[in-house]
């Protein structure tokens, strides 16, 4: 995911400004299943600091192990899990370790196209083969350019390659400024989510009350920008007041988020769209026909929190094309 790319990123950055060198961990191939997929990282310090996962818990100890040599010689390795023995799962895992440094040319390119929202790839080098090997690792596909994570890596070898391809942040728009409003703020901000706060222009309220934000502005109906707005972006309704919930879906008509979202009743909804109708008979109806009202779905929840955590489970379902259900009921495995 992008936002876990982004914060390793950042992390190593970090450590590098205070000399402590990083290794980063990736599931590069998998045979069978797993508890999680290709793709997921881990990064480790120098100093025994670590940071995200590629397992349940059973495999990080080990790599932390493994990573000693890579931190002593440089150079990157590849080793393997039978999880069918170790981790209670059905699968192989294989993983690459590598030193990670990012230069300044390479972090400023990289911020720029997350700012930019812009798609970007990964390609990692590596072989099923466990052992060392300088023809090893990863490079990062922006824009135009490629950046080595390692200068020394030296892919010109017959090995495998895993690519990856990154969308650009998700984002949620939340247009109102109600107490629900800062609970459903702060449980996407902890998703790793960019979260602009809309509120009217006349709202007291500020950015201070919203933990996570990343925006908070206050057009005008008329002057709203909404060239930012595309399928990696949610947007929820909730002011709490008909006519600007009316006023806001008719400021929204030209847009195509990922999910559309309204708070209230169902009949809420149907009075939004039908004085929206009202005001502008032209809008399309597939627009209209893609609000999600009320937006949630069914866990029984009563309070801020417990509503926010229906809403984002709601959006997730949509983006991700999925039905909710029990685990318990679902075929095959978790993940697909």
């Amino acid at each position: 995911m992008t936002v876990e790319i982004k914060q390793l990123i950042e992390l190593t950055w970090i450590a590098q400004q205070h000399k402590i060198k990083s290794v980063l961990a990736t599931v590069v191939a998998l045979e069978g299943s797993s508890y999680r997929r290709p793709g997921v990282r881990m990064l480790i310090h120098e100093n025994g600091q670590t940071f995200g996962a590629v397992s349940g818990g059973c495999v990080e100890k080990e790599i932390v192990l493994q990573a000693n040599s890579v931190f002593k010689t440089d150079i990157p390795k590849m080793i393997t899990y039978d999880g069918r023995f170790k981790l209670g799962c059905e699968g192989i895992i294989y993983v690459l370790i590598e030193p990670i440094n990012i230069s300044l040319d390479f972090k400023n390119v990289f911020n720029s196209i997350v700012k930019k929202r812009v798609p970007f790839k990964t390609e990692s080098f590596y072989s099923k083969t466990e052992g060392m090997s300088e023809a090893y690792g990863t490079q990062f596909l922006l824009g135009g350019e490629r950046f080595f994570l390692n200068e020394k890596i030296n892919s010109s070898k017959e090995i495998k390659s895993f690519k990856e391809s990154f969308s650009p942040l998700f984002q949620l728009y939340l247009f109102g400024a109600e107490h629900d409003a800062v609970h459903l703020c702060k449980a996407a901000a902890n998703l790793g989510w960019r979260v602009t706060v809309v509120a009217p222009a006349d709202e007291s309220k500020d950015i201070s009350f919203f933990k996570g934000a990343h925006d908070f502005i206050t057009p005008t109906f008329e002057t709203l920008d909404v060239s930012k707005i595309d399928e990696q972006t949610a947007i929820i309704l909730m002011t709490h007041s008909l006519s600007k919930d009316v006023q806001y879906l008719l400021a929204l008509a030209e847009t195509a988020p990922a999910y559309l979202g309204i708070l209230g009743p169902k009949k809420r909804k149907e009075s939004v769209i039908d004085k929206a109708l009202e005001y502008n008979p032209e809008i399309s109806i597939e627009f209209l026909e893609q609000l999600y009202g009320p937006a949630g779905i069914n866990i029984g929840a009563e309070s801020a929190e417990e509503i926010s955590i229906s809403i984002l489970a709601e959006i997730l379902s949509v983006v991700r094309k999925q039905k909710p259900i029990n685990l318990r009921e679902k075929l095959g495995r978790i993940h697909d």
